[in-house]
């Protein structure tokens, strides 16, 4: 195995803007966590990003039908598209809205070689409407490991969201936006510092051990490394 100072090395820069997509946990005309929804993505545009938000109108339950049904199929393209996500669930029975588990459902930890999720920055918000509360966003982060995410520590929890959005839906300034800014500019960072080395992150010597059993020879003194 190479030395990690070398494995780092990145042979080809990326180029393109950061890629972000966003998933929000509503289907509701007036839906707060769209409208945050929108409000990131304005700022990680503003960044330099570039920005796709999914619309679960019309996807299935999970199992409900096979993945090639065409917004499954939309999700796990963005997905694949992207190099970061944003979720952003209202909190519903105090915890995070089926909408948004759903979404999240659809997106395979792995098929094939391909990896939806795995390697990729994550943010997470919630809207609430009482007081604040973190249900919400302590469960996407737990999904977002599960999902090997690296997932940013700042995050958003928005109380009383129906006094935070105008009439249009657009967020009144405040300490709460400032977070809002807080976390995109930090899911950015991540982002810029992790893309380029999202496969090396994501490079785990159990599974190439699976794929290359020959390959590997374990002894006692090696304690679980070995050469490739």
């Amino acid at each position: 195995m190479a030395p990690a100072s070398e494995q780092l090395q990145v042979a080809q820069p990326f180029t393109h803007d950061p890629r972000f997509l966003i998933l929000y946990g509503s289907l509701r005309e007036r839906s707060f966590s769209r409208f945050l929804a929108y409000e990131a993505a304005r700022l990680l545009e503003a960044m330099g990003g570039e920005v796709r938000i999914f619309h679960a109108d019309g996807l299935p339950l999970p199992d409900d039908t096979t993945a090639d049904h065409p917004k499954v199929q939309e999700l796990r393209s963005l997905s694949l598209w992207s190099e970061g996500h944003v979720w952003v669930s209202p909190e519903r029975h105090g915890n995070l809205t089926g909408v948004m588990k759903s979404q999240i459902d659809w997106l395979p930890l792995s098929e094939g070689s391909v990896r939806p999720t795995q390697g990729r920055t994550l943010a997470v918000m919630q809207v609430s409407g009482g007081s604040q509360s973190f249900n919400a966003v302590n469960s996407l982060r737990i999904l977002g490991r599960w999902m090997r995410m690296i997932t940013i520590p700042n995050q958003s929890s928005v109380p009383m969201a129906y006094k935070e959005f105008n009439d249009a839906g657009r967020m009144k300034p405040g300490p709460l936006y400032d977070r809002v800014v807080d976390v995109c500019e930090e899911v950015m960072k991540f982002t810029l510092l992790t893309r380029e080395r999202a496969d090396y992150l994501v490079d785990r010597y159990s599974e190439r051990k699976e794929r290359e059993p020959d390959r590997f020879k374990v002894v006692a003194a090696d304690i679980g490394f070995v050469k490739r």
